[in-house]
């Protein structure tokens, strides 16, 4: 397994790099093909190619993953793979190479892969916009979905994840003389200040709801009253009724000063993944796994997605490790063939349930 992660982890995979993506694609595909057989096949998006491999017969349990990574090429360089102390490092092992690895060689443990199916994407670091239609497409069809987003704190599972999203509000004001004529001025940087005011204030974090500003600029020389401002924002939410008020209130702003306008874009593009869409299939874990945790988390995955259209999803299978997206990022070496074991448990278990339903 670790020879596998490493095969993953030395083909550098950014996000919106399709070169790059594509060879990754391939070298994933061709992990796929070595372990489980059969042929994984590349499907070509705007972002990069999305990997899909079917065991064959009935779909009845989707495994998803990504293979884009945020690091940019040439980290590898100054951070390679290493395993020492008992865990494996180096660019996107936990977040998610080190899940797909898990994923597939639980897989290699079944006697049958029928109605297995494997979508590993290209873009999910990015917001998934090539891949979700594909992705919903998939788990409609199969019914039960696994996700392997690296492990929660401890190894537990991920059971409800908040709906995420970035607004950009663009400030547009007037130039002038900051010194001669200021007064003839639409200062942009002032009518941001009163915008960062106004959208942290519709935050509820008792409720889960946080609205974070995050990245603002403005003006272009010290002696010119800004034209132009931007900010952008974080916003996390737990239910669609949140994301529905968050979404009216950015479309509702209006400036403070006069001829000052404002132009939003964005929105809560992840719809929250309540609890109740990993019941079913936390209890499965449980029962394979018993003491194994399952906590709510206010990042976002592709697992979003497909619980928003009811299908039981189950997030947080892949690596033990942490520090997703840093320097620090490792995976728990001993952690992972127990992770794949229950991936084979998961897997037989979700398969029978729904044969014997379908058979009443």
């Amino acid at each position: 397994m670790t020879e596998d992660l490493r095969t993953l982890v030395e083909v550098e995979s950014p996000s919106r790099d399709p070169e790059a993506l594509t060879a990754s694609a391939k070298t994933v595909a061709a992990v796929i093909e070595s372990r489980l057989g059969g042929k994984a096949v590349l499907v070509e998006s705007a972002a990069g190619p999305h990997v899909h491999w079917s065991g064959g017969g009935d779909p009845r349990v989707l495994i998803l993953g990504h293979h884009d990574t945020v690091f940019p090429l040439g980290t590898l360089a100054r951070r390679p793979f290493r395993v020492e102390g008992g865990r494996a490092t180096g660019p996107g092992v936990f977040d998610m190479l080190g899940g797909l690895v898990q994923a597939i060689h639980g897989l290699a443990a079944l006697d049958d892969l029928s109605g297995v199916e494997i979508l590993v994407t290209a873009d999910e670091e990015v917001g998934s916009r090539s891949s979700r239609a594909l992705i919903e497409e998939r788990a409609l069809a199969c019914g039960a979905v696994l996700v392997f987003e690296g492990a929660a704190d401890g190894g537990g599972l991920k059971t409800g994840r908040k709906g995420c999203g970035t607004f950009r509000v663009s400030i547009a004001g007037r130039a002038s003389h900051a010194g001669l004529e200021p007064e003839a001025g639409v200062n942009a940087l002032v009518e941001a200040a009163h915008q960062v005011l106004d959208i942290a204030a519709l935050g509820r974090p008792r409720i889960g709801t946080t609205v974070t500003p995050t990245v603002a600029s403005a003006g272009t020389l010290d002696n010119v009253v800004p034209a132009e401002a931007t900010v952008v924002v974080d916003v996390r939410v737990e239910s669609a009724e949140e994301k529905e008020r968050i979404e009216s209130a950015f479309a509702a702003l209006v400036p403070h000063l006069d001829e000052a306008e404002i132009t939003v874009e964005g929105g809560v593009g992840r719809p929250p993944m309540p609890e109740s869409a990993s019941a079913e299939l936390f209890a499965v874990a449980k029962k394979l796994r018993p003491g194994i945790e399952g906590v709510a988390v206010g990042g976002g995955s592709d697992g979003n997605f497909t619980a928003a259209l009811g299908v039981p999803t189950l997030d947080g299978l892949g690596a033990v490790g942490g520090g997703a997206h840093a320097d620090h990022e490792y995976v728990v070496v001993e952690a992972m063939a127990e992770r794949a074991n229950l991936v084979t448990g998961l897997v037989n278990a979700i398969r029978c349930a729904r044969r014997e339903g379908e058979a009443r």
